[in-house]
């Protein structure tokens, strides 16, 4: 027998539960299909637990209370609240891994599921990179770190992206000695030279050994620990390894070539601005490759949930803001390449707020269209940045003219007023 659903959301991520939780209550009939937990790893494994144990850095707190704290957050990784909420919504949830047999029919276990739509959201898996003995050191994933009690005194830390230098700066808050190891130039390689390099001095300043423009070639663990070869032989030791260099979308073993589906050169799947695959075929989250952030994933659920409905909805990743919870924290959105843009910057201890503070870090750089006069861009570091600069996401998708974001008036003080003097030098006012 098979079980016929109007949609069949394939993986319980935040994309998956958004989609399902909207569709239901339009009064389609909804499947969410997941064989980890549902809601996906933000709430669990990752943003949540992450920013807790941030927090209670900040706030010097101890080990032991920072991670009770952390694992109340992550709701004991348990899902049953989230499931229940689901299946009042009038959501089937239903346990375990999809595989799609024939165009209109999911698998899952015995169980034979019909579907009119089907939404791809099965998100990324952290990717190992191609170290000899790696398979031999029980090298933890950001998943691992987030969900262990376990605080290593010495931590040998591969990677220099945002989950890197958020776990380099919470384990460095706690007391243990961390060396991070990142193969680029520099940290947060895909930003703003200058964003990069604040935060390596934010993290030298708590003690983390940076090491940029290395390779780690190799691995292997003895009695004194777990040992990371570098490119220049030199041998690093550690008591855990913690590889944070990634992710990949989770696509393999879904059947997708029954559809016709391939992945894309990244292994993600490709989609219109509507998030459609082909015809009755959806994806959003992590598995587009599309800004791996949860807010994104949150957007695109929105796009598929709209266009389920019978709406035409196309999203626009123009203005998808780019964050590290660092401290100071990180808020990037839109074209911050330089290229055929003006910018016009301040450091953010110019601020009053910074003095009052007594914060030195950080500085904000604007990108604007000059024929065309508006935002296309923004790079922010500084303390709480992720908050006073989410006015620049609003800016660049809704194109505000700069005359009308040099009227803007910031409240005194705050670190918001960074923004004054660059939107009046962009919009050729005396500031």
């Amino acid at each position: 027998m098979t079980d016929s659903f109007d949609v069949v959301v394939l993986g319980g991520g935040s994309a998956g539960e958004a989609v399902a939780r909207r569709v239901a209550t339009s009064g389609d009939t909804v499947a969410l299909v997941e064989d980890r937990l549902v809601g996906g790893e933000c709430p669990y494994l990752a943003c949540m637990p992450s920013k807790a144990l941030l927090h209670a850095a900040g706030r010097g707190w101890t080990w032991e209370r920072a991670i009770s704290f952390r694992d109340d957050i992550a709701e004991h990784r348990d899902d049953s609240t989230t499931v229940d909420s689901l299946q009042q919504a009038g959501v089937t949830v239903i346990r375990g891994r999809g595989l799609v047999t024939a165009p209109g029919v999911l698998l899952v276990g015995p169980r034979r599921l019909g579907w009119r739509d089907l939404v791809i959201s099965t998100g990324a898996a952290a990717t190992m990179p191609p170290l000899d003995g790696i398979d031999d050191v029980e090298a933890w994933t950001s998943d691992d770190a987030l969900s262990s009690p376990h605080r290593p005194q010495r931590l040998l830390l591969l990677g220099g992206g945002p989950v890197g230098c958020e776990l380099a700066q919470v384990y460095a808050r706690f007391g243990s000695e961390v060396t991070l190891v990142e193969n680029a130039d520099r940290l947060l390689s895909s930003e703003p030279a200058f964003v990069g390099d604040t935060i390596a001095a934010a993290l030298q300043r708590d003690g983390v050994q940076v090491r940029t423009g290395t390779t780690a070639t190799a691995t292997h663990r003895d009695d004194d620990g777990v040992h990371l070869t570098l490119d220049d032989d030199e041998v690093l030791t550690g008591d855990r390894l913690l590889i944070a260099v990634g992710k990949r979308p989770r696509v393999d073993g879904l059947g997708l070539e029954r559809l016709g589906i391939s992945p894309n050169d990244a292994g993600a799947i490709p989609t219109d601005d509507r998030c459609r695959v082909i015809e009755h075929v959806w994806a959003a989250g992590d598995v587009t490759g599309i800004a791996p952030f949860t807010h994104t994933a949150n957007y695109q659920a929105k796009v598929v949930a709209a266009n389920l409905r019978g709406a035409d909805r196309r999203a626009d990743y123009r203005a998808i803001p780019r964050t590290v919870y660092t401290d100071p924290a990180v808020c990037c959105v839109g074209r911050t390449d330089g290229d055929g843009t003006a910018t016009a910057s301040l450091p953010v201890r110019e601020t009053a707020h910074a003095a009052i503070e007594q914060r030195a870090d950080g500085c904000v750089v604007l990108y604007a269209d000059p024929d065309r006069r508006r935002l296309v861009g923004a790079a922010a570091v500084g303390p709480a940045a992720d908050d006073w600069a989410a006015e620049l996401t609003l800016a660049v998708r809704a194109e505000v003219d700069l005359d009308v974001l040099a009227d803007v008036v910031h409240a005194f003080p705050t670190y918001g007023e960074a923004l004054e003097p660059p939107y009046a030098e962009l919009a050729g006012e005396d500031s």
